[in-house]
């Protein structure tokens, strides 16, 4: 069975995906490089996060870069912090993947 991108293929029941953006786990956002806000560098990271049952970030990998290391690195020392609402198949939660994208841009 094919899947999307932060979906598990497991038999036995639907599956929701790993999520982040509840408004009750309260993630902070990355802190934004001092040296790079002064060079004015900004951009997206996109994060793959491999989940484990009980919501936290067992593995924070960069899946596609901003293009600036150290906005990279900010992003993913945050999320490796995160809590998540682990995905669930049928009615138990399971490990997974998902892509977080943490955008860095400056000014309003």
């Amino acid at each position: 069975m094919a899947t999307r991108e932060g979906e598990l293929d497991l038999p036995g029941g639907e599956i929701s995906e790993a999520r982040f953006d509840a408004d009750y786990l309260r993630n902070p956002a990355p802190v934004y490089p001092p040296v790079s806000r002064r060079r004015g560098e900004q951009g997206e990271v996109r994060l793959r996060v491999w989940v484990n049952v009980a919501g936290a970030a067992e593995r924070v990998a960069v899946h596609q870069s901003s293009g600036f290391s150290r906005l990279d690195e900010a992003a993913v020392r945050a999320v490796s912090e995160w809590r998540f609402v682990p995905a669930r198949q049928g009615g138990r939660a399971v490990a997974a993947q998902v892509i977080v994208p943490v955008e860095f841009r400056l000014g309003g």
